[in-house]
């Protein structure tokens, strides 16, 4: 475990907490000056974050660009456009019986923040959350994954050059330091991960009645019917499916189609990623790598859930397993029975929309849902008929980049949301205001003692209001 200055975990709480609450934070010169320092270093040591996701990950530096870095300036500059805006007072209504009076909702910062980051986004997963938090005016502890070590050196190294040290640190370390953190009193905590490290998380913070964003995952499916063009389908499917070796939290999990669609949608699927990546993608430099021997070893247990109609191969000893597409998978077996986060594609045989429907709907509501159809019928009735944190048509994984879009989930798949403006209000509180002169004292007509007159008033306002 590592700290900003060296310093012990409480030390790190207390600092940032004694940041905040001597109004280092508040300011809105403080929070545009961090943000843009923040863009700075994502601009200046793109080099270092490349190399580090390259050692991790296997990452290609174009797909870093894309996925991490460039994603966050986008979020940043997004951000910075809008905030003044965003903060500005919101006028209410008063009702006619409180005149004269002014009501309006300011936004105010929480205080002290945890961020607890994932390993498979290093850089975007940890300081998206962080665009939120300086924007609405908190202190940040930013807890990276020890599952991305190379990553995590380098954020603990470079964010206190460039950030507020006072009120930024980072902690390094796995479960023991996550462990600790968590003990503690916080205003807010931003967690992305899985569902079995969200409720431990949920029910830390519970402990001292913190609010939290849970940004979890699951079994995001995509339904596809004969009247989607399939060669488009696949590249699109493939694109989103194995980007980062698959391990993206809104990547396509599984597939559901008729049967004559299953079999030629996985022809395309394999024409699509010989385009991507080559006859062999072990060899291509655009292709990814699984994160650590346990997930890899997971992984390859579940290549047995089907029959294998494209990719299989896997090696060990370089972590690589290939992209994958399974047929004639049925729907309990192992690799329908929790969310892959890896590069293998089941496609399962439905009976068409109503049954696809009933799949749907028989499990966890999902992080997203991808709709390959050409027919409004279909989209209408799976958009309306389901439930889930997200829906692209003909699309997957890209609603992310619509700063406009909140994003998160609903249920199982996680509590909360961020991005653009949502970010800006899930670190901050909504404060009710309300203003009212002395003179003329209105409120004598609700002052006891009660009387016929103010009777037949009270009774009067219910009647107009309702």
């Amino acid at each position: 475990m590592s700290a900003a200055a060296s310093r012990t975990i409480p030390d790190t709480v207390a600092a940032v907490r004694r940041a905040f609450d001597a109004g280092v934070t508040k300011p809105l010169a403080w929070r545009l000056a961090q943000l843009q320092a923040l863009r700075q270093l994502l601009i200046e040591c793109a080099a270092d974050f490349e190399a580090a996701l390259q050692e991790d990950l296997g990452k290609n530096p174009t797909e870093s660009q894309i996925a991490e870095l460039g994603f966050v300036v986008g979020e940043i500059d997004h951000m910075t456009r809008h905030l003044r805006r965003w903060l500005r007072p919101r006028r209410v209504t008063v009702p006619g019986a409180l005149l004269p009076a002014r009501a309006s909702t300011i936004l105010e910062p929480l205080g002290a923040v945890l961020v607890i980051a994932p390993w498979n986004y290093p850089v975007q997963l940890l300081l998206a959350p962080l665009v939120g938090a300086l924007a609405a005016g908190n202190a940040v502890v930013l807890k990276p994954s020890e599952l991305a070590p190379a990553t995590s050196a380098a954020m603990a190294r470079l964010l206190p050059q460039y950030l507020d040290p006072r009120a930024v640190a980072v902690v390094e370390g796995g479960v023991p330091e996550t462990t600790e953190l968590l003990a503690h009193r916080w205003d807010h905590i931003f967690y992305t991960g899985n569902g079995r490290v969200g409720r431990i998380v949920a029910a830390a913070a519970a402990e001292h009645l913190t609010p939290v964003t849970l940004e979890l995952g699951g079994k995001s499916p995509v339904y596809v019917d004969e009247s989607a063009d399939l060669a488009a389908t696949a590249r699109r499917l493939a694109w989103g499916k194995f980007m980062n070796a698959g391990q993206t939290c809104v990547a396509p999990d599984y597939v559901l189609a008729e049967r004559a669609v299953a079999s030629r949608l996985a022809t395309a699927l394999g024409d699509a990623l010989r385009e991507l990546y080559g006859s062999d993608p072990a060899q291509s430099a655009d292709y990814g790598r699984i994160v650590d021997d346990r997930h890899h070893s997971r992984l390859t247990s579940l290549l047995g859930s089907g029959t294998i109609a494209v990719g299989g191969g896997h090696d060990a000893q370089t972590r690589y397993l290939a992209p994958t597409v399974l047929l004639d998978v049925p729907r309990d077996s192992p690799v329908m029975e929790e969310e892959i986060f890896g590069p293998i594609l089941p496609i399962v045989v439905v009976d068409g929309l109503d049954d696809a429907i009933a799949v749907i709907r028989s499990g966890d509501k999902p992080l997203a849902l991808y709709v390959f159809s050409e027919r409004a019928s279909v989209r209408r009735r799976i958009l309306t008929e389901t439930s889930s944190g997200a829906v692209g048509f003909g699309i997957p994984a890209a609603h992310l980049a619509v700063a406009g879009l909140p994003f998160g989930g609903v249920g199982d798949s996680g509590h909360g949301a961020y991005h653009g403006e949502r970010s800006l209000r899930t670190f901050s509180h909504e404060k009710a205001v309300l203003r009212k002169p002395l003179a003329p004292d209105t409120m004598r007509l609700v002052y006891p003692p009660y009387t016929e007159a103010k009777d037949s008033f009270a009774r009067g306002l219910l009647r107009r209001l309702g």
